[in-house]
């Protein structure tokens, strides 16, 4: 069958690049050049795939040193690398997906990599072979977040936070092999649209089975996996798993290299453990990202200021600093390119459907109302505009701004109605449900000064149509989201760290969906969940997703305020290229774009 172009919630851009016959792109780098880079945490691990290591600048140096088979720009869409390799649907339902590793392909140590590396992730993704009902949190030391040396060595637990209806969770069968080694075929137990993302950068199988099982041949390594997983193999599984998940933390640079190979346009050549990170330009990537600068340096400096004036004193030519009213201040007056944005992540105001704390927005019309007089604009300007210059209101529900269906989305979605303060209209629809003071308690984190401020802003404002806002504030306010008769209203923020379409509408907006935290509920949005679900087709998909935007809107769900700002900085007689990215790796998503300015 003809394989069918997936996208999340945006078109994939496919590459022109075929998997065979290809001439090696010839190497783009400056001899010589170099950047230093500010970032706020610092690299720890190889592995961005576990709890330990997917934080800090783990995922940007992974983006940069590891490839898969998509990654994600700055529109926002996802890409498919056609030069890393391809996947193709063999059938929809049941869905049967094959990727294809491209010919030449290899490790930074010139080993191929093949469906071992392939067949290791998925075995680490889908958790097939974990022990059912391990606790691993049990043997997580609290200063340092890592396993302790008390973890059992008899488990097979990889900590890749694998979940049985989601993703390779879904693949419970062991995948096939083909006979050249180069292609991996799994079957899904269920539609899966998000498969294309299911699959990130994989990590040598030849280095995890070389430490894991003590072999040192590298196809005898290789070998090692495929046996271990086709063969079920607890006691080699175990092995594996526990290496997998710690066996690329570092607290110095290691004296093995083989723990740093690279498949993609960087690779990792000297680390100090809250100091710096260097990364150099991978001289065995044969990928289409070929890198334009020979050494990146990201060096750690947790202030934010302090990334300021280290680029001020031209320490630092690219700085991605916490977003704050005096770093805006101080990089706005500076020669060179300071760019404002936002994240993905944005900020939220829902309202509880039912089971809330008075009852009050049972009623449809209160629950307008109510948003008629929720300061949007207010917010964005007090609050987030000093951040960043210039903020707009986030108007989408599903969309992430930029992204395909996000414009048009917006303009049948019913969000300009709520666009500006309307006290009158909000006291003539109170006046018609009868009830012209509803109590209006509302939950978010004392803790947090922006939500506090949100907070007021909208209790200043509601009280000009008779609303009586109360704080239901609690330091425990995660726990408290979705437990009946807490609270009204709740300000929190959404993360969103993919285009993945799953883990958005329809876990948030279906009756039963994991993530509904205030009872929502209207059988035409579930019926529409269902059918995007099982729908592969990108454009019907957005069809389908600017439905349930504009059904949510119309059931007064709720608003968003803005996505949370985001500063990237550079100096522009040095480095040119600079475009981050909403989702992570943000502004390291197209590192191998970077060039010298000169």
């Amino acid at each position: 069958m003809t394989r069918p172009r997936v996208a999340a919630a945006a078109t994939l851009a496919l590459a022109a690049l075929a998997l065979t016959g290809c001439t090696a792109p010839a190497s783009q780098v400056v001899q010589g050049s170099s950047i230093d880079v500010g970032w706020n945490q610092s690299f720890t691990s190889y592995n961005s795939l576990t709890s330990y290591g997917n934080r800090g600048a783990n995922p940007a140096v992974a983006g940069a040193t590891l490839s898969g088979f998509t990654f994600t720009n700055d529109v926002p869409e996802v890409v498919e690398d056609d030069s890393f390799g391809r996947y193709e649907v063999l059938s929809e339902d049941p869905l049967v997906v094959r990727f294809t590793v491209a010919d030449g392909v290899t490790w930074s140590d010139g080993t191929a990599i093949d469906a071992a590396d392939l067949l290791l992730e998925w075995a680490a993704l889908s958790g097939a072979f974990n022990e059912p009902d391990f606790d691993a949190s049990e043997f997580v030391d609290p200063d340092t977040r890592q396993f302790t040396d008390e973890f059992p060595t008899d488990v097979v637990y990889f900590d890749s936070g694998a979940d049985p209806e989601f993703g390779l969770g879904l693949v419970t069968e062991t995948p096939t092999v083909s006979e050249d080694k180069k292609s991996m075929t799994m079957a899904f137990d269920e539609p899966f649209i998000d498969f294309a993302l299911a699959m990130p950068a994989p990590l040598p199988a030849h280095v995890v089975a070389a430490n894991a099982l003590d072999i040192d041949d590298v196809q005898e390594a290789k070998e090692a996996v495929y046996e271990a997983i086709e063969t079920e193999d607890e006691e080699a599984l175990a092995a594996l798993s526990r290496f997998w998940n710690t066996g690329f933390n570092f607290e110095e640079m290691p004296d093995d290299e083989s723990l740093l190979l690279s498949s993609g346009p960087y690779v990792v050549t000297d680390f100090v453990l809250d100091q710096y990170v260097t990364l150099s330009a991978n001289s065995e990537y044969r990928g289409s990202r070929q890198p334009k600068i020979e050494e990146v340096t990201i060096r750690y400096l947790s202030e934010p200021l302090a990334q300021v004036q280290a680029f001020q004193n031209s320490e630092l030519q690219v700085i991605v600093p916490q977003a704050t009213a005096d770093v805006w201040t101080a990089l706005s007056g500076l020669e060179g390119t300071v760019v404002g944005g936002g994240e993905a992540n944005f900020e939220h105001l829902d309202l509880q459907f039912a089971q809330s704390k008075s009852g009050s927005f049972d009623d449809p019309l209160v629950r307008e109302a109510f948003l008629k007089v929720v300061p949007r604009q207010e917010i964005v300007d007090k609050l987030i505009t000093p951040l960043t210059g210039s903020t707009e209101l986030r108007d989408s529900q599903v969309f992430v701004p930029g992204a395909a269906g996000y414009e048009a989305s917006v303009a049948a979605n019913g969000s300009s109605e709520f666009a500006s303060v309307d006290v009158e209209g909000a006291k003539e629809l109170l006046a018609e449900a009868g009830n012209p003071n509803p109590e209006v308690c509302i939950l978010y984190s004392p803790t947090n000064p922006r939500r506090s401020n949100e907070f007021l802003f909208i209790q200043q404002s509601a009280a000009q149509a008779g609303f009586n806002v109360t704080d239901c504030s609690s330091a425990d306010w995660q726990d408290l989201l979705g437990t009946a008769g807490s609270y009204d209203a709740a300000i929190y923020g959404w993360e969103v760290t993919s285009l993945g379409i799953l883990k958005g509408a329809p876990n948030t907006f279906a009756t039963d969906g994991p993530t509904n935290r205030n009872f929502y509920s209207n059988p035409e949005v579930d019926a529409l969940i269902d059918e995007l679900t099982v729908e592969f087709d990108p454009e019907r998909q957005v069809e389908l997703l600017t439905e349930i935007d504009e059904l949510v809107w119309g059931d007064f769900y709720g608003v968003p305020f803005y996505s949370n700002p985001m500063i990237a900085a550079y100096d522009q007689s040095v480095v040119t290229g600079i475009s981050p990215s909403p989702v992570p790796p943000r502004a390291f998503w197209n590192i191998w774009d970077w060039a010298p300015a000169s």
